[in-house]
């Protein structure tokens, strides 16, 4: 992990951060999954409101919902952060979060198996909603060999620490992002290997596709890799039904058209997964993960600009 490259210092500050979140982990999993997902919404719910991403989450639901009055976000906000820290709380005990134990209602499992039973190629993909570390875990639980792409932690030590408590409920494998991991998805699929994808966040230089009606830039990559290898985008979603369970949605597939204008295929392929996004965070809108700013800073803009005006 360390190298000629990074102070003394730093690295000190790397393990004592590392040491702290060890500390978090261990304490969480003594707690047990239901005690440490109630702490977990507790936190969420007292501390949240304090932070800065709570005026994000707050313009966020604005701009996806203007017709909604400042009581209603208000139950949003309490709701979203409520499920924000159980996520949190829950994650030291992802392996207690599978379909297998019986905490994970998988619907339309079949669909799983096939792609399992077939070695059939497809594209995952998904957003942030609810605990989004319920897919990767009912993906692999139940049988198919997927790539599940992910941001490193900026502290190498954490980061390796994340990686081996995922191999605890079974994802082994992962595709880094940037260009070593858009390789390593590409010789994945080149396997026969499925690759996963969370595709609800901000992707500066992506396609400007329509979101709560705002254009947003949307990563492609999941797109050109159903194009590129003749697959389908196949959709999950994850509801949390009750405290620590969970319901793993595994939607109709999404085909993406191939006419042979691959400029025209992917901004196609992009919007209907954009639409297929607008409509679960529309069915649960208190699930998704508001804290991100999803829009273009011109987006906000506006919305302030419209407050200063009144």
């Amino acid at each position: 992990m360390s190298n000629d490259r990074v102070s003394p210092t730093q690295d000190f500050l790397w393990r004592l951060e590392a040491f702290g979140y060890d500390l978090f982990m261990g304490l969480f999993r003594l707690l047990g999954v239901d005690a440490a997902s109630a702490l977990g919404g507790w936190f969420g719910r007292t501390f949240g409101p304090l932070s800065g991403a709570h005026k994000v989450a707050d313009r966020n639901l604005r701009l996806a919902f203007p017709e909604k009055d400042a009581a209603w976000r208000a139950d949003m906000l309490r709701k979203q952060w409520d499920g924000l820290g159980r996520t949190f709380g829950e994650f030291p005990l992802m392996d207690k979060l599978l379909p297998s134990t019986g905490r994970v209602e998988v619907v339309n499992a079949e669909r799983l198996a096939q792609i399992a039973r077939d070695s059939e190629p497809v594209v995952f993909v998904s957003g942030h909603l609810s605990n989004w570390e319920v897919m990767p875990a009912a993906i692999v639980d139940s049988g198919v060999t997927c790539q599940m792409t992910y941001r490193a932690a900026n502290n190498p030590y954490i980061d390796e620490r994340i990686k081996k408590s995922r191999f605890r409920y079974g994802v082994r494998l992962f595709a880094p992002k940037g260009g070593d991991g858009a390789r390593e998805l590409l010789d994945a699929m080149k396997r026969g290997e499925s690759v996963a994808l969370m595709n609800d966040q901000k992707f500066n230089g992506g396609v400007a596709a329509p979101f709560f009606g705002h254009d947003s830039r949307t990563a492609p990559g999941p797109t050109r890799l159903a194009i590129r290898f003749g697959t389908v985008l196949q959709p999950m979603s994850v509801q949390r039904t009750k405290g620590a369970h969970f319901r793993a949605v595994v939607h109709d597939p999404i085909v993406p058209p191939d006419t042979g204008d691959r400029t025209a295929d992917i901004e196609a392929g992009v919007r209907m997964i954009n639409a297929f996004m607008e409509d679960r965070i529309r069915e649960r809108p208190e699930e998704w993960f508001w804290v991100h700013r999803r829009w273009p800073n011109e987006v906000y803009a506006a919305l302030l600009a419209g407050d200063a005006a009144e």
